[in-house]
């Protein structure tokens, strides 16, 4: 597997799980029906926000990953990031790879830490993986996820310093 920088040619090919992943509505927080150009400026972002594919041999996007500041200004230290692997493609390893890189990358561009916004409770396999590569539940908004099939779970705040 290959974690290199998304470029323009990517964005075809992850679009088709972004959207699956996002209208299932069971992990992330973005509007179910978001449109493809929207979906295409949240995730494919600028400096310093840095957005990556993972690639197997022969080229096929497997998952991608999105780093950036967790905010602005005089919080702009600590970093963030949010991942997606391709449903067809997991088992393989490509989510804790993608992990590894975020960290790897937010500990070579000075950041102090990282933090995830919203990791929905149910999802117990981004929970016990980002656990497992070192991060923390720092607190949990009882009832801040709305799981179409759960009803109202917790939404964590994940946190590692660096």
């Amino acid at each position: 597997m290959l974690i290199r920088d998304a470029n323009a040619a990517d964005w075809p090919a992850v679009w088709p799980f972004f959207r699956s992943v996002v209208r299932a509505g069971e992990t992330y927080s973005y509007p179910p029906d978001i449109d493809e150009p929207a979906a295409r400026a949240l995730w494919m972002l600028p400096p310093p926000g840095r957005t990556v594919v993972a690639v197997d041999d022969s080229g096929t996007v497997l998952g991608s990953a999105k780093m950036n500041p967790n905010q602005m200004g005089n919080a702009a230290h600590i970093a963030s990031a949010s991942f997606m692997v391709d449903p067809r493609h997991r088992r393989r390893g490509t989510g804790r790879a993608l992990g590894e890189h975020a960290l790897a990358w937010a500990r070579a561009e000075g950041y102090r830490g990282m933090q995830f916004n919203a990791v929905v409770e149910s999802n117990t396999g981004a929970v016990a993986l980002w656990r497992s590569l070192g991060f923390q539940i720092m607190t949990t908004i009882p009832e801040g996820f709305h799981h179409p099939t759960r009803g109202y779970v917790g939404l964590h705040i994940m946190y590692q310093r660096l």
